[in-house]
C-alpha cells in the first residue's frame, strides 16, 4: 500500500510566501490609499488612523501571544525603528502619494534594496556578495522596464515634492528593516510589533493632532469605510506581520527585494480593470524580477547555518 507523506513547509519557504502575500497587499494599497486622498482624508489624518488602529490590533493580539519582558536597551532600538518604519515612513508615503503620480512613486520605491544593503553593511555588518548585487541589478532593470510602460514621468512642482517625499520614505523604511532585524532574533514577532506601533502611534500624535480638527465622515459611504479598514487591517496590520515574520529567516536585503513585485501587482490590477495591456515588454520585466529574486535568495540558502548563528548574537 502506497503512503504519501507531506513534509512540512520549511521556514524559509514560508517566509517567501509571507513576503509575496505582503507584496499583494502593498501593491493594491497604491490604489486604495490614493482613492482616499485628498477628498476624504489628509495624509496626516490617514496616518493617525493607521497608527492607532494598528497599535490596538497588535496590542490585542499580544494578549494571546507569548508574554515576555523586553530589555530597556532593546526598547530604545525598537522606539527608533518604530519611528522610522511606521510614523516617518508612512507619513512620507501618504504625502508623496498625494502629490506625485503612482508611476513616479513606484520607480523611486524600487531603489529600496540599494539602501537596505548599504545600511545593513554599515549597521549590522551584512556581507554584500557579487551574486546579490547582480540580482539587485536585474530586479531593478525589470521593475523600471515594467513601470515605464505605464506612462510618462511628470516633474511638476508638486510632483517633484512628492518624489522627494517618496525617496525619503524609501530610506526610512530601509533603516527600519535593518534596525528591527536583530531584535526579531530575541523576541516573539507579536511582542516586537506591539512595541513598534506603540512608539509609532505616540510619535504620530503630535504630527497629526492639528489635522484631526477638520476630519469629518459626513461624506463617507461603505466604500470609504472598507478602504480605511483595508489600509489599517490589511496594509498596516497583516502585511507588517507577514514582513516581520519573514525577517526572522531572511536577510533584510531579501525582504526589501520583494518591493519589486509591488509595481507588477499594481500593473496587474490596471490590466484587470482594462486600463493597461500586458505587453511583451512587461512579460520580459516579470522574468527579470523573478530572476533577480532568485539570485538574491540563492546566497542565503547556501549559508543558512551561518546566518542563523549570527541572528543569535546579542545586540551591540
Amino acid at each position: 500500500m502506497l503512503h504519501l507523506t507531506l513534509r512540512p513547509m520549511g521556514n524559509q519557504l514560508k517566509a517567501h510566501f509571507s513576503l509575496f502575500a505582503a507584496a499583494l497587499i502593498f501593491g493594491a494599497n497604491y490604489w486604495v490609499s490614493k482613492g482616499l486622498m485628498p477628498n476624504y482624508f489628509s495624509p496626516e489624518q490617514l496616518l493617525f488612523f493607521r497608527m492607532g488602529g494598528a497599535f490596538l490590533l497588535f496590542y490585542f493580539l499580544a494578549l494571546f501571544a507569548v508574554k515576555e519582558k523586553v530589555d530597556r536597551r532593546d526598547l530604545w532600538r525598537i522606539a527608533i525603528a518604530g519611528f522610522f518604519g511606521t510614523t516617518l515612513n508612512q507619513l512620507l508615503f501618504f504625502i508623496g502619494l498625494n502629490l506625485t503620480t503612482p508611476v513616479d512613486m513606484a520607480i523611486i520605491h524600487v531603489t529600496s534594496p540599494i539602501f537596505v544593503v548599504s545600511f545593513a553593511a554599515i549597521l549590522i555588518h551584512e556581507k554584500v556578495s557579487t551574486v546579490k548585487i547582480l540580482g539587485i541589478i536585474l530586479g531593478t532593470i525589470g521593475a523600471v522596464i515594467l513601470i515605464l510602460h505605464r506612462g510618462e514621468i511628470s516633474f511638476s512642482s508638486n510632483t517633484f515634492t512628492g518624489n522627494l517625499m517618496a525617496l525619503l520614505n524609501t530610506i526610512a523604511y530601509a533603516i527600519y528593516l535593518v534596525l528591527i532585524k536583530p531584535v526579531m532574533a530575541k523576541y516573539h514577532p507579536i511582542t516586537v510589533m506591539k512595541w513598534v506601533f506603540l512608539f509609532g502611534f505616540l510619535s504620530a500624535v503630535p504630527l497629526t493632532a492639528g489635522s484631526l480638527a477638520t476630519f469629518s465622515t459626513s461624506d463617507f459611504d461603505a466604500g470609504q469605510w472598507f478602504a480605511l479598514a483595508y489600509v489599517v487591517i490589511g496594509t498596516t496590520f497583516l502585511a507588517y506581520l507577514l514582513t516581520i515574520f519573514a525577517l526572522k529567516y531572511l536577510e533584510a536585503g531579501v525582504v526589501s527585494f520583494y518591493i519589486y513585485l509591488q509595481p507588477l501587482i499594481a500593473s496587474g490590477i490596471a490590466f484587470w480593470l482594462g486600463k493597461q495591456d500586458f505587453t511583451t515588454g512587461k512579460r520580459f520585466a516579470v522574468l527579470m524580477i523573478f530572476t533577480g529574486v532568485y539570485l538574491v535568495s540563492k546566497k542565503k540558502n547556501n549559508n543558512l547555518q551561518h546566518v542563523s548563528k549570527r541572528q543569535q548574537q546579542p545586540l551591540e
